[in-house]
């Protein structure tokens, strides 16, 4: 979905909205599966990266501009925790339980008119 709001900096507002979020690429070189005892399952994921292109544009009252934005995240981890009913009464349900997720580093390219 597009991403649309406001900041107060300095001496006024900023009006943004973000549009046309389109994923580009997902690298995931190390990712593991593991089940845990009677509890659920682990998912680790080390290592990731992704390419995330966009439109922006933002107003102020003093000027306003628009572009293309292409963002690239890199050194993700995650480390995930499921749980899992297995109660034999009905469907399986899944929860999470827990989710611990660092980024290493962000680059942001932005195309604009200024």
């Amino acid at each position: 979905p597009d991403l649309t709001g406001h900041e107060k900096f300095g001496l006024g507002n900023v009006k943004y909205n973000i549009s046309g979020i389109h994923v580009t690429a997902v690298e995931l070189p190390s990712a593991s599966i593991s089940l845990l005892p009677r509890s659920g399952i682990k998912l680790v994921i080390g290592n990731a990266s992704l390419t995330i292109n966009m439109n922006w544009n933002i107003r102020t009252w003093m000027f306003k501009d628009s572009g293309r934005s292409t963002v690239h995240i890199s050194k993700v981890f995650v480390t995930a925790i499921f749980s899992t009913a297995l109660d034999n009464r009905g469907p399986t349900s899944i929860s999470l339980t827990s989710c611990r997720t660092t980024s290493g580093d962000i680059d942001i390219k932005l195309n604009g008119k200024s």
